[in-house]
């Protein structure tokens, strides 16, 4: 009997020892080999996307509230997008500069309370002049924050950063979707704005606190950038490369938001398709763009941001345009290709990495965007009025037109532009 409780003690201490050694161990050195990505960051990003993309999609959702509730017409609609891409504009100008001269966690944070201090706004006043401040505020303040999480994502993130980027986009994509489908029930009262307001100002109160616990890694190009662009001078591209990106971005700019603005009045007038199946097929293209940016992530991580931007931009453009030049046969074409071109532009920020000291990326990027934007901004003025004069079909063609331009843009840098491995 003693025998046989010493050998099952010694069989216990020896599992024990085995526990201890192949479970605990291991989960050590998991832990220790999963250190680059920084979890509390990863939570914050998480939290701050999902506020982020739900925000942005309730100028929409209650647009019919807004017009009631402050007697406004399509006019005061309207500036409501007008000072929504002021905002945009402005905040990235001068944000991206304020990233690269101080302190970018300090940044950021100011960012997202400006962001929270809008919000916030919309819950304690009720006329117009204050909601077209919040609008200004807090749309110019997301698209900064966007293009932020962008930028720190290879700092928390390093070895992993163009699967998080997407799988970031992919969450802001849940919350922009997921808002419409499930807000759309409050969206019939000014008292629900106020109560999503509130969702939206403790989720930036959340985003905030778990921000302040971020540990961002010192960046080496920034204690010594004199040193750096010295030795290395074509470190820096010339303009020829900024205004070369610029049409990249504002070429694929006019193909996706061209989509969003005008694919159900090409489907309905164009191709006589039923409001219901023309909204389904946009509903795919999106559903497609938010699902590509999940299932493409650990694709992108494999590939890397150049053979990404690549495959994908080469394979979407094709889809894009077969899509629209066969017609009614082709939409489900067009419609598909937003599963593929789900990751250009998040990648396509993470691409400006590659090409700009650390020292001056977010400026550039900044200022890229906000060109781009601009270059968006006057096609969609102008195109109601060419689709007035020569008919939504052949108007419509301006689109996978511009894909093919976006994709030879990209082409093009990589032969010209100095880019890291």
């Amino acid at each position: 009997m003693r025998e046989q409780n010493g050998g099952l003690r010694g069989q216990t201490a020896i599992f024990q020892q085995y526990l201890k050694v192949h479970l605990w161990e291991k989960g050590k050195n998991f832990m220790n080999k999963e250190k680059n990505i920084r979890w509390i960051p990863v939570l914050c990003f998480g939290v701050l996307m999902l506020g982020l993309g739900s925000s942005d999609s309730l100028r929409g959702i209650f647009s019919p509230v807004f017009q009631e509730h402050y007697g406004v017409g399509g006019r005061g609609l309207s500036m409501m997008v007008v000072i929504s891409y002021v905002g945009n504009l402005l905040f990235l100008s001068v944000g991206g500069k304020m990233m690269d001269t101080f302190d970018r966690k300090k940044v950021a944070m100011g960012m997202l309370g400006i962001w929270i201090a809008a919000v916030l706004l919309n819950i304690l006043t009720d006329s117009y002049p204050m909601i077209l401040l919040s609008m200004f505020l807090a749309l110019g303040a997301s698209t900064m924050l966007n293009t932020t999480v962008n930028l720190l994502t290879p700092m928390v993130c390093a070895g992993y950063a163009g699967m998080m980027v997407n799988i970031f986009f992919f969450i802001q994509g849940i919350g922009t979707s997921g808002s419409q489908f499930l807000l759309g029930r409050f969206a019939f009262s000014y008292d629900g704005w106020k109560m999503i307001n509130g969702v939206l100002f403790a989720v930036g109160l959340v985003s905030l606190g778990l921000f302040a616990m971020v540990n961002l890694k010192p960046e080496k190009e920034k204690t010594k950038p004199k040193t750096i662009q010295k030795k290395k001078p074509q470190d820096m591209p010339g303009a020829s490369i900024f205004w070369l990106l610029v049409l990249m971005m504002g070429f694929y700019f006019i193909g996706e938001h061209g989509i969003m603005n005008w694919m159900l009045t090409y489907c309905m007038n164009a191709l006589q398709m039923p409001s219901r199946t023309a909204s389904t097929y946009l509903s795919i293209f999106w559903g497609g763009m938010t699902v590509g940016r999940l299932v493409f992530a650990p694709v992108v991580q494999k590939l890397g941001v150049r053979k990404s931007l690549k495959y994908f931009g080469g394979a979407g453009t094709v889809l894009f345009v077969a899509g629209v030049l066969s017609g009614s046969k082709g939409v489900i074409l067009l419609s598909g290709s937003g599963l593929l071109i789900s990751i250009l532009y998040p990648t396509m920020v993470l691409f400006f990495q590659q090409i700009y000291p650390v020292s001056v990326v977010a400026t550039k990027t900044g200022a890229i965007i906000s060109a781009a934007t601009v270059a968006d901004i006057v096609f969609n003025a102008g195109f109601g009025a060419l689709s007035d004069s020569m008919g939504i079909q052949i108007s419509f063609l301006i689109l996978p037109v511009c894909m093919v331009l976006y994709y030879c843009c990209y082409l093009l840098l990589l032969r010209v532009s100095p880019l890291e491995a």
